[in-house]
């Protein structure tokens, strides 16, 4: 039978859509599914629905009473199952109707939550590897059902004929696929057993295979799932589901998270990354349907913050999307990645409870991941606030160890802020965090809810000016021509200069200026090239509060010493611009390209004077 166009219709009457069926199997079957190794899954899949309604039939059936074969040789891909099988009529209705599937049918709508598939479709993917496929079925609905045999073809015709009983002597369905020859890859009798393994190693019913070679069908999944065993000691249990980890994973866990959700009916494992996952990567998450596989890649089952575990689950009530590879984003899911979140946050909160040393390694791995969910998390925040790592100007150290010296600390905006200062900012005793990474800002300014002896403020230039030693009266006239030229040279750069004495000696000079105090100057170069107009006025107020860089030069250092004594105006104004460059250098942020100009040819008009010295 194949389906043909109907006639013309009368003008104004209403019309069916013509479907090019050819077509319509090359969509589905090619581009609905990611790769054709989900033939076998789809299936397994069909397989195991059978199953299912063959156990609502017989509800005493023992569980492995009713099983799956699978048959591979190089020249034929067999599934059989001792399902519950298809009249001539279900033949009709749902092999031969795209969009229909038999768990939509009336009869069996209140068991619909029991299958797996949803839509009637997947019988499709088998033209991913074949041309026809043949199915033989027998129904256990009624004695003494005839067998009937249906044969599609990828070209949209099918062929159905009723056949004796002794065709398929027992209850069931047999699907038979004659592999094309560029389908070799898939349906080798090792791949296909691989294939097997992968996609339906968690399932409940019995499943063997044989490749046809006369030995004992291998079993493709002889055990259940690893939390659903029974184990000696909490001991094992927990050895045993970090091997599965492993196996599954190809990491050694830092620690295994069982999870259990028994409202939709999923178990499983989260298992802790034992390294970092570099910032804006996610893993995919294992989730099984039923023990069906449905996708290696599931991201959507766990908060975004979560990007330190790999989990392995079992649902019974996850929807899954119509090529079955990803979950429907329904209210459902919501409630089951809101769940697990929290499930997740136990762990942290018993590991910080009873386990100092696996939170100690935890945290050196995944303190961003920490970071970011106590952001937003006042539990989390207050747990394991004390225990997180910042940068400081003591070194690496938590909040707590650095609140324990530190009655006052400051904070900066960016990384390139933090190191202008810290070398200073330590010698003159002030405690000072770098606020530059993500989260860590924000975090510090938290730390008096739970140390609320402890004060917390942005690290601003003028604080740390202040804690600067002045140079005494006789240094400071002495030097003030110097300051003037120097002062005179970097107003280019909108950056003031003044003299001060601070440890170490080794830094000649520290340049505090800050991104913001750069963008605000940026705004300000703008007034000055609009000069005139409401616009040109407005951006003239903000240039006279643009604030200025400062260049701090060190008094200790031989190097100012000897540049604040040169008498000759050329040579000072060339010297202020090297100490400028030195600074912008040592301070690690970009340089702008006046001031990669500015070192170059500092240094080019301090090697002329020296040679016209020489000579």
């Amino acid at each position: 039978m194949t389906l043909h166009d109907t006639p013309l219709s009368p003008a104004g009457a209403d019309r069916t859509f013509q479907v090019d069926l050819r077509g319509l199997v090359d969509l589905l079957s090619h581009h609905l599914y990611s790769s054709p190794r989900v033939y076998l899954r789809e299936l397994l899949q069909n397989a195991v629905d059978a199953l299912t309604a063959r156990h609502g039939l017989e509800p005493g059936a023992p569980a492995d009473a009713f099983g799956i074969r699978l048959y591979a040789d190089g020249s034929v891909v067999r599934v059989e199952d001792d399902g519950v099988g298809l009249t001539e009529d279900d033949v009709h209705t749902f092999l031969a109707t795209i969009g229909r599937s038999s768990k939509r049918a009336e009869r069996i709508a209140e068991q619909r939550a029991d299958f797996i598939g949803q839509f009637g479709i997947g019988l499709l993917s088998c033209f991913l590897v074949a041309d026809e496929i043949h199915v033989l079925s027998r129904s256990a609905r009624t004695p003494d059902a005839p067998v009937v045999e249906w044969r599609g073809r990828g070209d949209g015709s099918y062929t159905v004929r009723t056949l004796p009983s002794s065709a398929h002597p027992r209850p069931g369905t047999t699907v038979t696929l004659t592999p094309r020859v560029d389908a070799g890859e898939w349906t080798r009798p090792a791949q296909v057993h691989a294939l097997a393994r992968h996609f339906g190693s968690l399932l409940r019913h019995p499943v063997t295979f044989d490749d046809g070679t006369g030995g004992p069908g291998a079993s493709v999944n002889p055990e259940p799932a690893p939390w659903a065993r029974t184990y000696p000691t909490p001991g094992a249990r927990s050895r045993a589901l970090a091997a599965y980890g492993e196996e599954t994973f190809g990491f050694t866990p830092l620690d295994t998270i069982e999870l259990d959700l028994p409202a939709v009916g999923l178990k499983g494992i989260a298992c802790v990354l034992p390294e970092a996952v570099p910032a804006g990567r996610r893993h995919g998450h294992r989730v099984h349907v039923k023990g069906m596989l449905l996708s290696e890649q599931a991201e959507e089952i766990l908060p975004e913050w979560a990007f330190f575990v790999r989990c392995v689950v079992d649902a019974e009530s996850l929807r899954p999307t119509a090529s079955r590879e990803s979950l429907y984003e329904d209210d459902t899911l919501v409630a089951v990645r809101d769940a697990l979140a929290e499930r997740l946050r136990a762990w942290i909160a018993r590991t910080a409870a009873s386990d100092p040393d696996l939170l100690g390694r935890f945290l050196q791995a995944h303190h961003l991941a920490v970071k970011s969910l106590a952001v937003h998390d006042d539990e989390i925040l207050r747990m394991l606030l004390p225990w997180l790592p910042f940068e400081t100007t003591d070194g690496h150290a938590t909040l707590d160890e650095f609140a324990r010296t530190h009655r006052t600390v400051l904070v900066t905006s960016s990384v390139e802020e933090f190191r202008q200062v810290a070398a200073i900012a330590s010698a003159a005793g002030l405690g000072v965090v770098n606020g530059g990474y993500t989260y860590d800002r924000e975090l510090v300014h938290r730390l008096p809810e739970i140390r609320p002896e402890v004060s917390v403020a942005d690290l601003d230039p003028a604080t740390l000016t202040a804690h600067l030693d002045p140079v005494d009266r006789e240094t400071e006239l002495a030097a003030a021509a110097y300051l003037a030229l120097a002062r005179d040279a970097l107003a280019v750069f909108d950056c003031d200069v003044a003299l001060r004495t601070f440890q170490p000696a080794s830094a000649p000079a520290l340049l505090l200026d800050s991104r913001e105090a750069r963008h605000e100057r940026t705004r300000s170069q703008l007034a000055r090239e609009q000069q005139g107009g409401l616009w040109g006025d407005l951006l003239g107020h903000l240039r006279q509060e643009a604030p200025r860089a400062q260049l701090i030069l060190n008094q200790l250092n031989p190097l100012v010493r000897t540049a604040v004594g040169i008498d000759e105006p050329e040579l000072a104004r060339t010297s202020a611009e090297a100490l400028y460059g030195q600074a912008a250098m040592l301070s690690r942020r970009p340089l702008r390209p006046a001031e990669s100009s500015l070192i170059n040819r500092s240094f080019l008009d301090l090697l002329a004077h020296a040679l016209r010295k020489d000579s």
